[in-house]
């Protein structure tokens, strides 16, 4: 299969909606890629639609119950801040990175989810320290690529603030720009999470999500340049995209606090979580219902009486209860027993003390950043909840399309390096590719 571009640069700025369209058209490096280039004004995300699952879509091409990364975080019940899917062998299958290895091209990825220990040239994986015996740096150069990351750390580790924003993005950026003048890798894989959250502390529309819009408009015109001083630009692509949108909310709902009232969440003398026969697993705006026993009827049928009930209460924050076979319908974990939806305004999580329902402030965010303001991991059916992509440069037509679907975007980056991935879940996006 001929190759459609020698340089693929995929960036990916998480949370970008379709709604920031209007936006981007008047931002100059973003109108760069708009006038130059291909743009999908609407793409369909995956359900349920969270970064780390987003993430290995865009370089499988599959849904998560195919790839296996079926939420950002592990199933350990009780724990209030689980491990996240951090390393590569989370993902089923074969990846964008892989085949590009096999075919002896140089491989970059810069904070991209889901590549702790992936086989990646140049590798800074995104992967934080959840234990209190864990060190930061240590941790993030035993995971990726040591030599690359100390190098990265030596040169501009002064501009990062932990993970505080926008100062890791400032981080990564100049990561990014070091990487294709001195690097010059044939794909390049780069995450930036500093509108996603600012919307989460601050709200879909807030002018501190706007202010990211517009930092990441400057990052993309530093990126150019960089290809530009590199020599490689009129031989590179540039993919921009974004994984899901995001919704307001001010409510969160805890399921576990009514499983454990039905006391099918059992804890200790200290609170600890100790057996469970039903838990809910947060997928932010969505939820995963399991059960330890799935025929334990007497479980089964408790926990579908307490849904039938909130489905009726008007007030629950419940949209839609669906059940294993029907999740696996939709792409997502077939395991589980319900998938449970709320209702715009609400989002799930996992504490199984106090209330059901919480009024989230904007004190409660400033005080524990398990509170937010905007979420996402809705169902791609919520109305106005589409995500966008764009490219410009060798192999992409300058044209507008209507919509895809975040499965059909790591086939298209397969095409354009004269790779393939196989039997996927999407469709190489041929109207946008010059061959």
């Amino acid at each position: 299969m001929n190759r459609l571009t020698n340089h693929l640069i995929v960036i990916s700025f998480d949370c970008l909606s379709a709604l920031d369209f209007p936006i981007l058209e008047t931002l100059p490096h973003f109108q760069t890629i708009l006038q130059n280039g291909a743009i999908v004004q609407n793409v369909e995300t995956i359900y349920p639609s969270i970064t780390y699952p987003c993430h290995a879509t865009l370089v499988t091409g599959n849904f998560p119950n195919r790839h296996g990364v079926i939420n950002n975080t592990l199933f350990q019940p009780g724990r209030l801040s689980p491990d996240w899917h951090w390393y590569r062998h989370s993902i089923q299958g074969t990846t964008l990175y892989d085949e590009a290895k096999k075919a002896n091209m140089t491989t970059a990825a810069l904070l991209w989810p889901v590549t702790g220990k992936a086989n990646i040239d140049y590798n800074m994986p995104e992967i934080w320290t959840n234990h209190p015996w864990q060190n930061q740096i240590l941790l993030s150069l035993l995971s990726g690529s040591p030599g690359y990351q100390w190098e990265l750390n030596k040169r501009f580790g002064q501009i990062r603030n932990g993970l505080n924003q926008p100062e890791l993005d400032n981080f990564v950026l100049e990561s990014t720009v070091y990487t294709i003048k001195i690097k010059k890798p044939h794909l390049l894989l780069v995450h930036f999470t500093d509108l996603d959250t600012q919307r989460h502390y601050h709200g879909f529309s807030s002018n501190e999500a706007i202010a990211a819009i517009h930092r990441h408009n400057e990052r993309l015109g530093r990126i150019i340049a960089a290809l530009k001083e590199a020599s490689i630009y009129e031989n590179s692509t540039i993919a921009i995209l974004g994984d899901h949108s995001a919704l307001d909310e001010s409510k969160a709902l805890h399921l576990n606090v009514l499983l454990q009232r039905q006391n099918l969440i059992s804890t200790n003398t200290n609170g600890k979580i100790n057996n469970w026969r039903a838990y809910c697993k947060s997928c932010d705006g969505s939820a995963y219902i399991y059960l330890k026993d799935k025929y334990d009827f007497e479980c089964l049928n408790a926990v579908r009486q307490l849904l039938d009930s909130l489905l009726l209460d008007p007030h629950s924050g419940i949209e839609a209860v669906i059940d294993g076979e029907q999740a696996a319908s939709k792409g997502a974990d077939g395991t589980c027993t319900f998938m449970v939806e709320a209702k715009k305004g609400y989002y799930f999580l996992e504490d199984f003390h106090g209330e059901y329902i919480k009024t989230i402030s904007h004190e409660d965010v400033t005080a524990d950043k398990k509170y937010t303001l905007a979420t996402h991991g809705y169902s791609p059916e919520k109305d106005n909840y589409t995500t966008i992509f764009m490219a410009a440069g060798k192999g992409i037509r300058n044209t507008k399309i209507p919509s895809a679907h975040l499965v059909d975007e790591g086939p298209t980056f397969a095409r354009l390096l004269g790779l393939d991935l196989g039997n996927t879940d999407g469709r190489v996006i041929a109207e946008i590719l010059t061959d």
